[in-house]
């Protein structure tokens, strides 16, 4: 039988499970777990009923909507393919055992797959409609098994082209299949590395592999699709909270001592260890980035997501980010940012201004000590441009006037193209600022691009601002499909060829021209989507870092890069960093950490 879980029906858990139709079940047998989980992701006991498995209990989740407990044979088969932990699932209703009993369990083997079927992702084998007798109480644990720098294998998945399920599991070849043969089992971390910091779900990853792929400030970066890094791990907590309050951490702390608990499978970040033990954090001495100041004659251009930014935000988050614009990269003179909502915030109430979140953001700016910014951003139709229901994101403009000058052609609106004109022989844009071809069926529900025509030093530079289609409807990298399903790149290729069509008319007109591309692409720099980009004779400067220092955000472990900053030929003495002030911290004023490049323009 398959349960599926549906996220947001029952709030204590965050999801609901809902049993389909399943077919009659034998006569009840009595089995091992071992038996039960067999050699493959699929119990081949699913759908039947089993008695009197035995086990000791090694856990218990005494909270939400998804109560019950883990237990795990200590009598192992030696199949180094078969899992000796199960989870059973009693509801509601919080099992009353204690870790250490000696059980004899009976009930329904079913595959719990969380999230929805379009999710791909993998299954759980549990029991269910469960009923155990105690035979005996304080029996000693199985042991939990360590994961080493080798325990875990590099090869991430096998990659059939299709559905994992029913492969054999090969657990000293591929990460996922050796997780999975520890389903339910009690795993031991120790001394770890922390590589994602804690959310405000209570969770952290950390990696038992702490030469896999570093990066220079202690995380594990994605440098490819055949890369996903194996050693991360998801821990959260099985503890009650008030006695165990959970570690707030950042990339490159230290759990120091021991982590145990049954190895889970959840529909974030795939498998997860739920601690019994938790090591102690030891602070790895990260510290926000600083840039340094620009040079008279630099043009510095950044770009910052500012997560979901509305005037409806308290003020001390706008002084927060304040803060980063004036002190961590060092009062830029042009400021491309993404996520900025309208007035009103998530209120689906069919405002589309942002006159007052972007006067509360300069406000706190020139507070904070920074330059008294101007802004210049084009409203969206209502809800057209995706992004939180209600809120109305767009891209937008923030620039020093007292380094730069905006250069104003009127008429840009919603749904008016900005066009490359001829001018004296040099490229101006119609309408600045103006929209990309926001008609085009790329940018359909995403947000549109915004062009700006800007003055520095007597030379022109067109910056283009950015926030391509989200990376949703994906297939997880952990899931049962492999290698995964990346739908969501199509849509964000099409629009990077539009955004490419768009520079080549200006590089056309004056192949020395200053372009500046910049923002939330929302796509790797090994992606279809950059080499879509770079294309049309723009450099990624993400590529000229050092490859451990190509990141910029934090997902599940994996340090990578979504934002970016390209730059035609012409400029000179272009410099360019990420500013890691935000995505390794568990504290942080937005998910993503903003990016700075300094260049001198050429021409007039």
């Amino acid at each position: 039988m398959a349960n599926w879980g549906r996220r947001g029906a029952i709030v204590a858990a965050g999801l609901v499970i809902v049993a389909l139709p399943a077919a009659p079940a034998t006569a009840a047998e009595p089995a091992r777990i071992a038996e039960i989980q067999g050699s493959t992701r699929i119990s081949p006991l699913v759908d039947q009923s089993v008695t009197d498995v035995p086990g000791v209990v090694t856990a218990v989740r005494a909270f939400g909507a998804a109560r019950g407990f883990w237990f795990q044979d200590p009598e192992p088969d030696g199949d180094p393919r078969t899992s000796e932990g199960l989870f059973v699932f009693t509801g509601e209703r919080t099992p009353e055992l204690r870790v250490g009993d000696s059980v004899a369990v009976s009930g329904q083997v079913t595959e719990y797959y969380p999230g929805e079927p379009e999710d791909a992702l993998q299954s759980v084998t549990q029991l269910t409609d469960a009923r155990w007798t105690v035979s005996a109480r304080n029996v000693p644990l199985p042991a939990a098994e360590t994961l080493r720098p080798h325990t875990v294998p590099e090869s991430y998945a096998p990659e059939p082209g299709g559905s994992i399920e029913q492969l054999p599991l090969r657990p000293d070849r591929y990460a996922l299949d050796y997780y999975e043969s520890r389903e339910g089992m009690r795993l031991r971390v120790a001394d770890a590395r922390v590589v994602g910091p804690t959310t405000q779900y209570d969770e952290f990853y950390l990696t038992s592999k702490p030469k896999q792929q570093p990066s220079a400030r202690g995380g594990t970066v994605y440098t490819g699709y055949d890369e996903p890094n194996s050693g991360r791990l998801k821990i959260t907590s099985l503890l009650p909270f008030a006695e165990h309050p959970f570690p707030r951490v950042n990339v490159a702390d230290r759990i120091a001592g021991q982590t145990v608990g049954p190895l889970d499978y959840d529909q974030f970040g795939g498998y997860t260890l739920r601690a019994t033990e938790l090591g102690q954090p030891v602070s790895g001495g990260l510290t926000r980035e600083r840039a340094k100041p620009q040079l008279p004659g630099e043009l510095s251009v950044a770009t910052y997501n500012v997560e979901n930014l509305s005037a409806q935000d308290d003020q001390a988050r706008f002084d927060d980010l304040a803060r980063g614009i004036t002190a961590n990269l060092a009062r830029p003179d042009i400021v491309a940012l993404e996520e900025i909502q309208d007035d009103t915030g998530p209120a689906d109430d069919g405002v589309v201004a942002a006159d007052e979140t972007l006067r509360k953001f300069t406000r706190a700016i020139a507070a904070a000590g920074g330059p008294e910014y101007k802004w210049r951003q084009i409203d969206p139709e209502d809800k057209a441009d995706g992004g939180q229901p209600g809120g109305n994101i767009r891209v937008a403009f923030l620039y020093n006037p007292a380094r730069v000058s905006f250069v104003d052609r009127p008429g840009g609106d919603a749904t008016t193209a900005t066009r490359v004109h001829t001018e004296r022989g040099k490229p101006v844009l119609s309408h600045s600022p103006g929209r990309i071809d926001p008609g085009h069926p790329a940018w359909a529900d995403t947000r549109k691009p915004l062009a700006g025509e800007f003055r520095f030093g007597g030379r022109t530079v067109f910056v283009v601002a950015n926030h391509f289609s989200s990376k949703g409807g994906d297939q997880p990298m952990h899931g049962r499909i492999q290698p995964p399903e990346r739908v969501s790149e199509q849509a964000r290729v099409q629009q990077a060829a539009v955004v490419r069509e768009f520079t080549e008319e200006i590089l056309a007109v004056n192949p020395r021209a200053n372009v500046v591309v910049a923002g939330d692409l929302n796509d790797f720099q090994f992606s279809d989507t950059l080499g879509e980009l770079t294309g049309g004779g723009l450099r990624a400067l993400v590529d000229e870092l050092p490859e451990n220092e190509r990141y910029g955000y934090v997902f599940e472990g994996n340090s990578q890069v979504l934002d970016h900053m390209l730059v035609s030929a012409a400029p000179r003495r272009v410099s360019y960093d990420v500013v890691h002030v935000n995505a390794e911290f568990t504290e942080q004023t937005s998910d993503h950490d903003p990016q700075l490049l300094r260049m001198r323009p050429v021409g007039r």
